[in-house]
């Protein structure tokens, strides 16, 4: 049953939530910049990227990044360097605004149509159980056609509510087995 793993790890089985490999999934899919963040260039990327217009400036504010004028101007001329607090904040905005502008075309990609997109699942890692312990959990795969609450809870940067949409409306297509999915080691799937 699923949201009974409390003392997941317990016997030693070691896996992430299956929402929590989702959203690894889809940041994957919405593509980032590469460089670091501490490196000049991927600081300057990530303003330029937060700058671009009045919309996406606005949205970096939203997600938490509040600078002076003043200060913006002086770091995209390099003649001041953000603190790591706010290289933390410049980041976590950039990840944000990117998720938000790129959410509506990962909706599309995957649900293609009404057709869904093909999701494999790997199960949790029980090389650490001792083997009286150990129970058959399958490697797995299923079409998901509704990604449109999957994908807006992932967008917003809501962890909850993407776990419950996962668990609630996607796992119990897998059938009476559904809740040994709730914990896996890898999620995979393409738009």
């Amino acid at each position: 049953m699923p949201e009974k793993n409390i003392d997941f790890g317990k016997f030693g089985a070691s896996g992430i939530k299956g929402s929590d490999a989702v959203a690894r999934q889809l940041d994957h899919l919405a593509g980032h910049i590469v460089t670091p963040i501490t490196a000049k260039r991927g600081l300057m990327a990530r303003l330029h990227y937060l700058t671009t217009s009045d919309r996406t400036w606005q949205a970096a504010k939203t997600a938490g990044l509040t600078v002076s004028d003043r200060t913006l101007k002086a770091w995209k001329q390099g003649t001041r360097r953000p603190s790591k607090a706010n290289l933390e904040r410049i980041d976590a905005a950039y990840k944000a605004v990117r998720r938000r502008n790129v959410a509506r075309h990962l909706t599309t990609r995957l649900n293609r149509g009404g057709r869904g997109t093909r999701v494999e699942i790997h199960p949790l890692n029980q090389s650490g159980v001792a083997r009286p312990l150990q129970r058959v959990v399958e490697h797995r795969s299923m079409n998901v056609r509704r990604w449109d609450k999957i994908v807006g809870s992932w967008a917003a940067g809501d962890h909850q509510g993407l776990h419950d949409t996962w668990t609630t409306d996607v796992l119990p297509d897998l059938g009476s087995q559904w809740g040994q999915y709730e914990y896996v080691t890898n999620i995979g799937f393409a738009a």
